[in-house]
């Protein structure tokens, strides 16, 4: 890393308002040249903003962008890359039936004798993907990609625009984790090249394996900065919640019972349809947690919509508590399988934005006494009923009454959790349970679900973050293209073998 006196990047003193909010509070960061700066923080604590700033989608309130020495003004995103500021978002910006070189250069098209001089473009991407180890076929289309080359793509769509600076957003959130090793393996070659990288994330670990300084948000001002050589995951996690964490789950083994929800031969097709589930048989057992693995897009979203009574079954069956609930209505899965789900679209499955906070605590059971009376509402059981669940599951809000939609995406999360974990149930099917929410609170969630387990509750834990699968299950069954292709017990799972198994890579297989 160079010590260069002047830094590539430097965003001095930068505020920005939205109505009601202080996204960013005079926040100071520099960026040297060949430097992996990372950018942590909870969910809201204002680092999105700030690389939006940087990037050109937003303009500041107050504060300054200077690059290489000099001040600019982000006028947009193309001033952005004009500058040499590449961004590499975590939803990728790719057209799936385009080559990579159609995707490379588009909006930066090269034309010759009034043709796409694709050849030129092809030629450009083989030189720099030999010179960063970003090992991609330009005439492969995208569709036909692996996520973790799709994400070399974009970086190569950076790279191709002259990008002397990357931000990457959340960069590993859909890779396995050989995929993201080969990502640091890219990252370090670019920092060795003379790059500068800002990576974002909420990954603790992957801060401490790749960035040379780390700088931490909360509340949109910055908290600290700190060492990977000489802090711990530990500190990082205080500095960004504000008190101590308790980042390993505390569990004892599982005393597993009866099976309380068979899945036979489950067979589902996508929106598309095109087969999403291609015969899945599973069990999860009363006082178990079953892990589902795998990369997203794998069948994971489809198959709890399937049990849940969200999604058609078209072959096999889905049993709960011994009845058959094979196609059965969201309501009587609810009552009659005694289930609860937290699903992993909170806006779309989760709660009703215009609703109170008090109305979505009581939304699968606001037609059962003590919250109705015949046809009518009691206002006073369902305020009673959230007061207590706002407090139980610290809910941040300053009025039950409020809005849900108002709540940050946390306390959103936290008030789908509230309901779903309050109810007398056998079985909870929560899918990514912790997915845009603080480490704070994921470790309040993780408490809450080992407690559902030890009460002799079963568990089917879906989660996209293969460390929350490890850290929760009794056993972890990997899901891949559509089928379960192993089942391992926690005792003898490891990172390397979950990620073979979440490629593709069957066991004993010498692919």
């Amino acid at each position: 890393m160079s010590n260069s006196a002047t830094p590539v990047l430097e965003a001095r003193n930068i505020t920005k308002l939205f109505p009601g909010v202080v996204a960013n509070e005079d926040i100071h960061l520099t960026l040297q040249k060949g430097e992996i700066l990372a950018l942590l923080g909870e969910n809201g604590a204002g680092k999105s903003t700030l690389m939006h700033i940087i990037f050109g989608l937003y303009r500041p309130t107050r504060g300054e962008i200077w690059v290489n020495g000099a001040p600019v003004v982000m006028k947009n995103p193309r001033t952005a890359l004009q500058l040499g500021i590449g961004m590499v978002h975590q939803h990728f910006q790719l057209v799936p039936v385009m080559s990579v070189t159609d995707n490379v250069m588009l909006g930066d098209e090269r034309v010759k004798g009034g043709f796409l001089d694709r050849d030129a473009v092809a030629a450009r991407i083989r030189e720099l993907s030999q010179k960063y180890g970003l090992e991609v076929d330009p005439d492969a289309l995208i569709e036909d990609l692996p996520l973790g080359v799709r994400q070399r793509v974009e970086i190569l769509k950076a790279l191709y625009r002259n990008a002397q600076i990357l931000i990457l957003d959340e960069p590993t959130a859909v890779l396995t984790p050989q995929e993201a090793e080969g990502l640091f393996a890219v990252m370090e070659t670019l920092r060795r090249q003379g790059e500068s990288i800002i990576f974002i994330t909420h990954k603790l670990k992957e801060v401490l394996r790749i960035a040379d300084r780390i700088m931490v948000l909360r509340g949109g001002r910055v908290v600290g900065h700190a060492d990977p050589q000489t802090t711990t995951q530990q500190q990082l996690a205080a500095m960004m919640v504000g008190r101590e964490v308790l980042l390993t789950v505390d569990k004892g083994p599982a005393d597993p019972g009866e099976p309380v929800l068979e899945l036979d031969g489950l067979r589902v097709a996508s929106d598309l349809g095109t087969p999403a589930l291609r015969g899945v048989s599973l069990q999860v057992r009363a006082g178990e947690i079953l892990g589902v693995a795998g990369v997203q897009g794998n069948g994971q979203t489809e198959l709890v919509e399937a049990i849940t009574g969200l999604r058609r079954v078209e072959g096999g069956r889905v049993v709960m508590n011994g009845t058959d609930m094979t196609n059965a209505s969201p309501r009587r899965i609810t009552h009659e399988g005694r289930s609860s789900h937290v699903p992993e679209d909170r806006h779309a499955y989760g709660m009703v934005d215009v609703y109170s906070i008090a109305d979505n605590l009581v939304l699968n059971q606001y037609y059962r006494a003590p919250f109705a009376s015949g046809i009518t509402i009691q206002t006073e059981p369902i305020a009673e009923h959230a007061r207590a669940l706002v407090d139980t599951f610290d809910v941040r809000t300053p009025d039950i009454a409020m809005h849900a939609g108002g709540l940050s995406g946390g306390n959103q999360q936290k008030m789908v959790v509230a309901r779903e974990f309050s109810r007398p149930i056998r079985l909870l099917i929560a899918a990514q349970p912790t997915r845009g929410i603080d480490v704070g609170s994921i470790e309040f969630i993780h408490q809450q679900i080992v407690a559902k387990r030890d009460e002799g509750v079963a568990v089917l834990l879906v989660s996209a973050e293969l460390d929350e699968i490890m850290a929760l299950s009794d056993r972890i069954a990997v899901i891949y293209k559509g089928e379960i292709i192993g089942i391992v017990n926690r005792a003898d799972a490891t990172r390397e073998g979950l990620g073979l198994l979440m490629a593709g890579v069957r066991p004993g297989s010498h692919e």
